[in-house]
């Protein structure tokens, strides 16, 4: 009660079209993006069974990578609050790397499904290869109700364990919202 469900499909081969509850939900004709579906306004009542159906048709002759059918990748189903970071709704780049620093800009997206303005904090960690964060950074942004709001923030990582074939470093971002004290979505 009081949150957000969205079933997300990896791969499915091909003409996927899903039912929850009787209801269709929507269709996805190509076998090779992944696609997703809001749940939530046809969710039954918390503690009462749903039913989720999906049909896979695959017709005919129609591919040179993939001979077979169905569900062939991951399935997520995330639970979130009303205000949330959308699916796809982190970009990262790199405008600026050197052995001495590195910038790396994060662009957010925060989904508001409340019917009021509502203050989110967005923050963000860079952990880097060994789990230390490397880099931080906050911003304060408004979210309409129903709406989207963007962010932008630039994070300085000194002295960036760079990535090559013989050692593939790696970093990963952490992004948080906050609203009223209560991280609301982590991503």
């Amino acid at each position: 009660r009081g949150r957000r469900v969205v079933l997300h499909f990896d791969g499915v081969y091909m003409n996927a079209d899903v039912w929850l509850n009787g209801r269709h939900l929507g269709s996805h004709p190509y076998g090779y993006t992944s696609f997703a579906f809001d749940l939530t306004p046809y969710l039954r009542p918390a503690g009462t069974a749903n039913v989720l159906a999906v049909r896979v048709r695959n017709e005919g002759r129609n591919s040179r990578w993939y001979s077979g059918s169905g569900i062939y990748r991951h399935v997520w189903l995330t639970v979130t609050g009303p205000v949330h970071v959308p699916l796809w709704g982190v970009a990262i780049t790199t405008p600026k790397v050197s052995r001495r620093a590195a910038t790396v800009k994060l662009a957010v997206a925060v989904e508001n499904a409340r019917d009021t303005r509502t203050a989110v904090s967005v923050r963000v960690r860079l952990l880097g290869p060994d789990g230390q964060v490397a880099g931080k950074g906050a911003a304060r942004i408004a979210a309409a109700g129903y709406a989207c709001a963007d962010t932008e923030q630039a994070v300085d990582v000194t002295a960036p364990r760079l990535w090559s074939p013989e050692s593939p470093n790696l970093y990963r971002a952490e992004v948080e919202l906050v609203v009223k004290g209560c991280v609301a979505d982590r991503v």
